[in-house]
């Protein structure tokens, strides 16, 4: 722009129209290049703005502080790098200076040249690093009484002085000091800025409580004190009293209590200004007072990750601004009133995770005219639902959808016809809605273009609806229905497919890797799938997840793996397939799951699998591999939490390597040929004496406890700790594993251990599991064992123990015999063997019992050695004495004995001569 009379060029304004977008020849709006020192040329420019362009990183020019005559200089968002050169001081005219998102600027020395902007009014710094001037920036600043409008966040600040010597912001109406790294209570001279309007401290690190001199700052119009989480402390009522207020941000913080007195004070407020209020993730409660009912300029309400309960106030009606209304995850549990159905103005509705009870109608919606996005959804998959959609099958909505998430609320049992006119819908979830039902015709021709189609949890069969059409990285979630038919492609733009829990049948598409390229989550287990897994998944670059578990899929897993590079989650578990576990895994550098247990594997682990350094769950299981166990698990993947290798043919040594997996906290070995003893390091897995809760990870897994296997999904697995070292042929003794202080199984049963139980066992205070049984352990029970009081399942079934069995604590449920049997030293309850003192006298020691059960064995030998040379006089004597000395009874008895051979002789001639008849049969 020229100046009119002198026709200088006084102002260039070459800021970017179109930040961010794309022309069709791949080329963008920015400007770029060197900036050349002849702008100085321009001597009566005062106005200068580059922002929104890219410079790609090169310094602010240093001849822009010549540019003498400049009032305004905007540099915002361009890419700028290096340091702010001090010289922008000399530009003592500037009334406007805006370097904000220069993110890779930063500021060396102090900030004194911004003193000679005597004239400055705007000054915008953000995301320049200042933390070189942190201790002084304040008395800086504070020193430029023209300044109306400060911006200072992201600068990486970290002291907000509390009262600095001089601080003259008595123009300031703007002041952003927000994303910093402040870590202090707010400072006592903020509550003397009269004329500020605009205040942004959020995301730091404010604490101490809420003060109630806000109420001074009469003038204010947006406060935000969002994410500083150590605000605690109930809202103050004093902030009732800003009836200019526009915008009040608190969320992410400590707040507690409830809001009703806040809410009336607010309310008296004669034509209160209220637009937005955001109350998020607090841990504010009670009931929504009705006094909500009376900012009618309201237009954004975010009440989210409360604690509020009861039904939402029937005075909801006469917010006529209202646009947005959040009030997910709280502990609502009322009813929705129908006056909800009057906000005309209402785009976004999303009262999701809450316990809502009634029936919701068409009363409800009957002016929601602008409504888009509508979301009444809870995560629990209950089929105990409290809320009930009834509309009547012909009813036509106000409004044109594009968002809509129904879940865990009864829509059905028949597909909702209200949809019938929903022509605008890009997603689309009715999970656990009770639909029994088929897809109708008339919703695969609104010619819809989804996002997400979700209509998981229900009971829906016939059509699959796989001819709708789907925008790039679109969702598709139609498990646990009952959908029989061959598996079926879908579009290709589809990312995300989830078809399991059905009853598909016949095999995979041999050309789904060519069809649908895009995928990158594929779950289409539990179902009767048959074949070999195609070939044509190694197109499938992408992929991220396969799951194909629980089929009946047979053949040789294909060797493609090393062609997906990012693939995270395998599951083959639970088929028919067969030959080698492919060394081509190993290439899956980023694999943290990988299933493949109960198949028909053989062969060795392949080496090339300790490429997988990321691994967090492997799972073998029941597979005819052999082999030893790898120590390159303990050594090269080191972030193993489970490992399952049980009922395969591994023998040999249990690795010391494994010892070094920190985080293991499921080992099951079992069902294995192993020997050697248990290594003494198992006592020492880290994993099984921490709390895992900030591991969270996905995975599900069959884990063998308390004489039963019991299915773990995502949500508890991380609380299992097993070990699992049964049927195999283990010797050597129980290894201490009192520092496992998080162990609930432990299962040694059917080895070949030896000596006594570890008395330390019974430190193990969270273990619900134990078996040692059919063992060769012997000496006591340890009666510190009844400390375990969470001890559920316990089997001692066959060993050598000895003595008492404990009576105290959790051993008084242990009541049934067979826990104890096969121990013939064991007396007492619940055995029929009594212990000696049962019936009064004083039970001997152990060493006093041990000499008398000596002294007794060695009486039972006397008596036997005895008792065998008189029967052998008795018997010989008494038979072969009597036929020497008596002649007449000699002859007698070697008469018979001679009839007896003759006629045996005659019988077996006959028995002979009959046989011979049936083999030549005559005539």
């Amino acid at each position: 722009m020229c100046d009119k009379k002198t026709r200088h060029i006084v102002e260039l304004k070459l800021r970017n129209p179109q930040p961010g977008v794309v022309k069709d020849d791949g080329t963008t709006y920015n400007l770029g290049g060197e900036l050349n020192p002849s702008l100085l040329n321009l001597k009566h420019l005062h106005h200068l703005d580059l922002s929104l362009n890219n410079f790609g990183g090169q310094t602010i020019p240093e001849f822009f502080g010549s540019l003498e005559k400049l009032r305004y200089l905007n540099l915002s968002g361009a890419a700028f790098g290096g340091y702010v050169p001090p010289n922008l001081g000399n530009l003592s005219n500037l009334h406007y200076l805006d370097l904000n998102t220069n993110f890779y600027a930063s500021q060396e020395g102090d900030l004194k040249w911004i003193t000679n902007l005597s004239s400055l009014q705007y000054l915008n710094l953000g995301g320049v690093n200042l933390s070189s001037t942190s201790d002084n920036w304040l008395q800086i600043i504070g020193t430029m009484p023209c300044l109306s409008e400060l911006h200072l966040p992201s600068c990486g600040l970290s002291v907000l002085h509390q009262t600095p010597s001089s601080v003259n912001f008595s123009s300031l109406r703007v002041l952003d000091l927000s994303n910093n790294g402040f870590n202090s209570s707010l400072p006592n001279w903020l509550f003397e800025l009269q004329k500020l309007e605009y205040l942004d401290l959020n995301s730091n690190n404010l604490g101490g409580n809420f003060p109630a001199e806000f109420s001074n700052m009469t003038s204010l119009q947006m406060l935000d004190l969002s994410e500083n989480s150590f605000i605690p402390g109930q809202i103050p009522i004093s902030l009732g009293y800003l009836c200019n207020l526009k915008t009040l941000v608190l969320s992410n913080n400590s707040l507690i209590g409830e809001v009703t007195e806040f809410f009336d004070v607010l309310s008296m407020c004669n034509n209160s200004s209220l637009e937005t209020l955001d109350l998020a993730r607090n841990q504010l409660g009670g009931f929504l007072p009705s006094s909500l009912g009376h900012f009618k300029k309201l237009k954004h309400l975010q009440l989210w990750e409360n604690s509020f309960v009861g039904s939402i106030p029937d005075s909801i009606g006469n917010l006529s601004s209202l646009v947005e209304f959040y009030l997910t995850d709280n502990r609502m549990n009322g009813t929705i009133p129908e006056s909800l159905g009057k906000l005309s103005e209402l785009v976004a509705l999303d009262i999701s995770e809450n316990s809502w009870t009634g029936v919701v109608s068409e009363a409800h919606f009957f002016n929601l005219t602008s409504l888009k996005d509508m979301v009444i959804a809870k995560f629990s998959l209950s089929p105990d639902l409290t809320l009930f959609f009834n509309v009547s099958p012909g009813w036509i909505p106000p409004f044109k959808l594009e968002f809509l998430k129904l879940r865990s609320c009864q829509v059905g049992p028949k597909f909702p016809g209200w949809l019938r006119n929903q022509d605008q819908l890009s997603t689309v979830v009715l999970r656990n809605t009770k639909i029994s039902d088929t897809i109708p015709e008339w919703f695969l021709e609104l010619g819809l273009s989804l996002d997400e189609l979700d209509l998981g949890y229900n009971q829906l069969s016939g059509r699959i609806p796989n001819s709708l059409k789907f925008r790039p990285l679109s969702k598709v979630l139609l498990h646990r229905n009952c959908f029989q038919a061959p598996l079926p492609l879908w579009s290709a733009n589809v990312s995300e497919l989830y078809l399991n829990n059905n009853l598909f049948f016949g095999p995979i598409p041999t050309d789904i890797g060519e069809k649908m390229s895009l995928l990158m989550v594929i779950d289409i287990s539990n179902n009767s799938l048959t074949g070999a897994i195609p070939s044509s998944i190694g197109n499938l670059t992408t992929l991220l997840s396969l799951i194909v578990s629980n089929n009946y899929l047979s053949g040789r897993t294909p060797e493609v793996w090393d062609n997906l590079p990012f693939l995270l989650y395998l599951d083959m578990s639970n088929n028919c397939l067969s030959g080698k576990i492919p060394s081509s895994i190993g290439s899956l550098s980023y694999l943290r799951f990988l299933m493949l247990s109960d198949n028909r594997l053989s062969g060795k682990i392949p080496t090339a699998l300790q490429n997988c350094s990321n691994m967090g769950t492997l799972d073998f299981g029941n597979n005819e591999l052999t082999g030893k166990i790898p120590e390159w698990f303990g050594e090269r993947i080191p972030t193993l939490l489970i490992l399952r290798l049980r009922s395969n043919f591994f023998h040999g040594d249990i690795p010391d390597e494994l010892c070094n997996l920190s985080g293991l906290h499921i080992l099951d070995l079992a069902e294995n040929n192993l020997s050697g003893s248990i290594p003494p390091c198992v006592g020492n897995l880290k994993g099984m004496a921490m709390d895992l809760q900030s591991v969270r990870y996905e995975g599900q897994l069959w884990v063998a406890t308390k004489g039963t296997e019991y299915f773990y999904t995502t949500s508890v697995l991380y609380l299992v700790n097993s070990i699992d070292l049964s049927s195999n042929r283990l010797g050597g003794e129980v290894p201490d594993l009192r520092n496992l202080s998080r162990l609930v199984t432990l299962n040694l049963s059917r080895n070949h251990l030896t000596g006594k139980i570890p008395e330390s066992i019974g430190s193990l205070l969270r273990l619900e599991s134990l078996d040692l049984s059919r063992n060769q352990l012997s000496g006591l029970i340890p009666p510190s064992m009844a400390a375990s009081t969470f001890l559920a399942h316990l089997d001692l079934s066959y060993n050598n123990l000895t003595g008492e069995i404990p009576t105290s604590n959790q051993f008084q449920t242990f009541n049934d015999p067979s826990i104890y049997e096969g121990n013939p030293g064991l007396c007492g309850v619940p055995l029929p063997t009594k212990c000696s003192g049962d019936d009064g006298e004083v039970p001997p020691s152990p060493t006093g019992r041990k000499q008398e059960t000596e002294g007794a064995d060695r009486k039972e030998q006397m008596g036997l050695y005895i008792s065998a040379a008189l029967g052998f006089i008795v018997g010989f004597w008494g038979v072969c004495g009597t036929l020497v000395i008596k002649n007449s009874w000699r002859l007698a008895y070697f008469q018979f004995v001679n009839n007896m051979k003759e006629r045996i002789i005659i019988l077996v001639s006959v028995v002979l001569a009959r046989l011979r008849g049936l083999i030549n049969p005559r005539g």
